[in-house]
């Protein structure tokens, strides 16, 4: 199974939208609450290419962007075989 992680903020509706999808999907998430910022944020900056929103989403390292982007992962029948790699 995938190893993804997805950096969040407290009552962000895009990060509940993409965690939502991810349950859905019953995968296991890593997930990284930078509401407050810290090194986890820096992390998230570096990993994401300057990206600040959230949220940001990685299947197996892979940079797959926010909740938009995974949605549209999943409209597209790619989400599940990124998920089961």
């Amino acid at each position: 199974m995938a190893k993804i992680e997805i950096y969040t903020k407290a009552f962000c509706p895009y990060c509940t939208r993409a965690m939502r999808l991810l349950d859905s999907k019953g995968v296991a998430v890593e997930e990284f609450d930078i509401t407050m910022g810290g090194p986890k944020r820096a992390e998230m900056l570096q990993r994401a290419s300057g990206r600040s929103t959230v949220p940001q989403i990685f299947i197996d390292g892979r940079h797959i962007g926010g909740s938009d982007d995974l949605a549209a992962l999943d409209r597209e029948g790619q989400l599940d075989a990124l998920l089961a790699a």
